[in-house]
């Protein structure tokens, strides 16, 4: 039944009722009242206005649920741009520092459970394989040498290729770039 409210059948329903109803009413109303002067005008002017005000709140209606529903859309992917540059705000300053510490990595494992709840699966396979590079050149001695900033900043890379697919996939279609394009693009500055 709650369905029913939220794809406005009821609604419809009930309008449809008292439309088809409101006519035949207002077609009697119409033959019975030709012999006195102005009423059929005046039963046309009400039938036209109930029209116009039925149709008007379908459309109202309608035109609130997509507002709401671009509305989430924008907090939504506000949301996920704030958890991405979080991360990489992060990642930056535990490789400036050089010296990796308990706290760097607890922060990182928060970060994974912010992506959990925002992330693309892409984005979350890739930050896996992120977080397998950085425990396999940092976490065992937590200090980042010359050449770990450099994976780092490759598997970072790889996985920014993600998170932009996820924020902004569509308008990188319509750009006439492909998604290897892209990639290589991300990829080559990086390094």
């Amino acid at each position: 039944m709650q369905k029913w409210f939220e794809d406005n059948k009821v609604m419809m329903l009930m309008s449809a009722f008292v439309f088809i109803g409101g006519y035949f009413f207002l077609r009697l109303a119409y033959h019975m009242s030709d012999k006195m002067p102005f009423t059929q005008e005046i039963i046309l002017i009400i039938l036209g206005t109930l029209a116009t005000i039925l149709i008007t709140a379908l459309l109202l209606n309608k035109q609130t649920s997509v507002e709401l529903g671009k509305e989430q859309s924008i907090k939504f992917i506000e949301l996920k741009t704030e958890t991405y540059q979080k991360l990489i705000d992060t990642i930056e300053e535990m490789v400036l520092h050089k010296n990796i510490t308990s706290d760097d990595l607890t922060k990182l494992k928060f970060h994974t459970h912010r992506l959990a709840i925002f992330a693309s699966p892409a984005v979350l396979e890739e930050y896996e394989h992120f977080l397998d590079i950085f425990d396999k050149m940092i976490a065992e001695d937590r200090h980042v040498s010359m050449e770990d900033e450099d994976i780092l900043s490759e598997a970072l890379a790889k996985l920014t290729v993600y998170i932009r697919a996820d924020l902004v996939g569509e308008l990188d279609e319509e750009s006439g770039h492909t998604a290897k394009e892209i990639r290589d693009q991300i990829i080559t500055n990086a390094t």
